[in-house]
């Protein structure tokens, strides 16, 4: 039986907690209901959610997805986080693909671990995943409807996600 328990996959057969079952629900929902949606999400799951107070009375939904799924879930990131934020009522969704930190070779040692694994890579790909229909190096301006509400809620993910302060802003535009 196919049931939301198939949407989300857990490492090392750890059980979801309810917050997690409530988003592989919302997900599961959204497959059967959403026909836009339906064929895309239909081979996809999630490793994990949190729900993150980012300041005041503003809340979050990270979803961490799986790195080798990133590529699926964006191209339906838009739709995807629209439909979401409108079941998860006053909460910005913010989807993530899960990454690894290696700690760097001991001394001596002839083992290289990747670029991709060290601690400041896998930090800059969390960011442009959590800005993500925006570029990082400007917030593109043509993004802004999309995104300017939501910057207050980047910058408190990255905080509690990575330790890390960051500060958001578009460009001024001359006219």
């Amino acid at each position: 039986m196919y049931t939301s328990r198939k949407k989300i996959h857990k490492d090392k057969d750890l059980e979801p907690t309810e917050f997690e079952e409530t988003v592989a629900q919302a997900l599961f929902d959204l497959e059967n209901t959403n026909q836009e949606l339906k064929s895309d999400l239909k081979d996809l799951y999630i490793n994990s959610a949190l729900h993150i107070d980012v300041s005041g009375n503003r809340k979050a939904v990270v979803i961490h997805v799986p790195y080798r799924l990133r590529k699926a879930f964006r191209k339906i990131h838009l739709r995807l986080v629209r439909e979401l934020e409108k079941k998860f009522s006053g909460k910005d969704v913010v989807v993530i693909a899960t990454r690894r930190i290696v700690r760097p070779p001991k001394k001596g040692s002839a083992a290289q671990r990747p670029r991709s694994r060290t601690l400041t890579s896998v930090h800059d790909a969390m960011l442009e995943d959590v800005v993500y229909p925006a570029e990082i190096i400007f917030l593109d301006p043509k993004a802004k409807n999309d995104t300017e509400y939501k910057l207050e809620t980047f910058t408190g993910v990255y905080r509690k996600l990575s330790g890390k302060d960051v500060v958001f802003e578009y460009p001024v535009t001359e006219a």
